[in-house]
């Protein structure tokens, strides 16, 4: 029987671990501990953990000034506070001083389920990946998001991380070291790449299954870091294939189809459709019901991966 555990299980074991290894290592939330899974290091280590209650703007200065003195603060709430509500205190306190501080949030993407349109962030990726100096994490599974929240850890300078409330599989064990910047290559191809990120990379994995039956080889390539994104990974694969699919838990507008369109388009434009959210918000439902309602599922990524392959077949046949 596959095990699944959620992305945020495996960022509140790396704190924990994290807390002993180093004491520098401090952590901040807003009301939200147990939903982050960062009441774990609470409990252990009390004297580094500051509960700043429901004020994230508050949150965010607070882990810049601790980063400023020398600490390595975890700020930790919903991605919508911190993307949304701390958006300028993020921008000014941390990007702009190139502050030491790890923002770790929960509760993004359509699997925020009942919770609703409010809580549901669905352009944070993109809010995050503009600001200067910020490093975009988005693990997909509990896993890397433990190897994340280490690597995170040890670097120097501003972090989203991304945190999976879903429980999926863990897929990513064992596939070569964990890099920020440095795709995760899951499976090699040759007709199709497909490109995901979070909870995504494991519909990826079962679209390239469904796709095997009928002779197509997707190469997966799983982009946990979207910025700084791996441009060399994606223009080796795409070189190859000719034809990409993203997939991602987020609007197709500024996240990681945007990131990844920017890339190919100013070397060798190739074919891509994007999987995610459509300019528009969620709303209040149970997590697997929301995202069939909104095309970020299996099939969806099987028939974008049909319909791509036919362009680079229609544009061969034009040029020849």
């Amino acid at each position: 029987m596959t095990i699944k555990r959620a992305g945020r299980d495996g960022f509140g074991r790396a704190m924990v671990e994290l807390g002993t290894e180093n004491e520098k290592v401090v952590a901040l939330c807003a009301d939200l501990a147990e939903s982050v899974k960062v009441h774990y290091f609470a409990q252990k280590y009390p004297e580094r953990y500051f509960q700043i209650g429901i004020a994230e703007q508050d949150m965010i200065g607070t882990a810049a000034g601790l980063a400023l003195s020398g600490y390595i603060p975890f700020a930790t709430t919903y991605a919508v506070f911190a993307a949304q509500r701390a958006n300028e205190q993020i921008r000014l306190a941390v990007c702009y001083n190139n502050s030491n501080v790890k923002i770790a949030v929960s509760h993004a993407g359509l699997t925020t389920g009942e919770d609703g349109a409010t809580h549901q962030a669905l352009e944070d990726i993109a809010s995050m990946r503009v600001m200067p100096n910020m490093t975009v994490l988005v693990p997909a599974d509990a896993w890397e998001a433990y190897e994340a929240t280490k690597a995170a850890a040890a670097y120097e300078g501003p972090v989203y991380l991304r945190l999976g409330r879903t429980p999926v599989p863990e897929l990513t064990k064992g596939v070569g070291e964990f890099k920020i910047g440095k795709a995760r290559k899951m499976k090699e191809g040759k007709d199709i790449t497909l490109i995901a990120t979070g909870i995504m990379v494991e519909r990826a994995m079962q679209a390239r299954e469904i796709l095997s039956e009928s002779g197509v080889d997707a190469e997966v390539i799983n982009m946990h870091t979207i910025k700084p994104i791996d441009e060399r990974a994606i223009l080796e694969s795409v070189k190859k294939t000719g034809c990409v699919v993203t997939a991602e838990e987020h609007s197709i507008i500024g996240g990681l189809g945007s990131a990844v369109s920017e890339v190919i388009s100013e070397y060798f434009p190739v074919p891509l459709i994007r999987i995610g959210t459509k300019d528009t918000f969620g709303e209040s439902g149970p997590p697997e019901e929301l995202l069939n309602k909104y095309g970020l599922t299996t099939e969806k990524i099987v028939e974008a991966a049909q319909r791509v392959i036919q362009r680079k077949k229609n544009i061969a046949m034009s040029i020849n």
